[in-house]
């Protein structure tokens, strides 16, 4: 049988950075919560823009949801 105990210091691993793991983890939520906001965004607006015809009200559209979103989201 194979023998899996540890030989190393490899094996018993480095100390962990949690600090540095927390902002990584909090700038993922962030990217991916903005992110989504700003897809979503633009497809409404993209949208709204076919089906009424117009790209000004369009892009008013687009602003409004991102402001909204903003503050629901922060």
């Amino acid at each position: 049988m194979a023998d899996h105990t540890p030989t190393g210091p490899v094996e018993l691993g480095a100390q962990m950075d949690y600090a540095e793991h927390d902002r990584t983890y909090k700038a993922f939520l962030a990217l991916a919560k903005y992110g989504s906001l700003v897809c979503a965004a633009i497809l409404l607006a993209m949208a709204f823009g076919f089906f009424v015809g117009g790209f000004f009200s369009a892009t008013i559209l687009f602003i409004l949801i991102m402001a909204v979103g903003y503050f629901i989201l922060r």
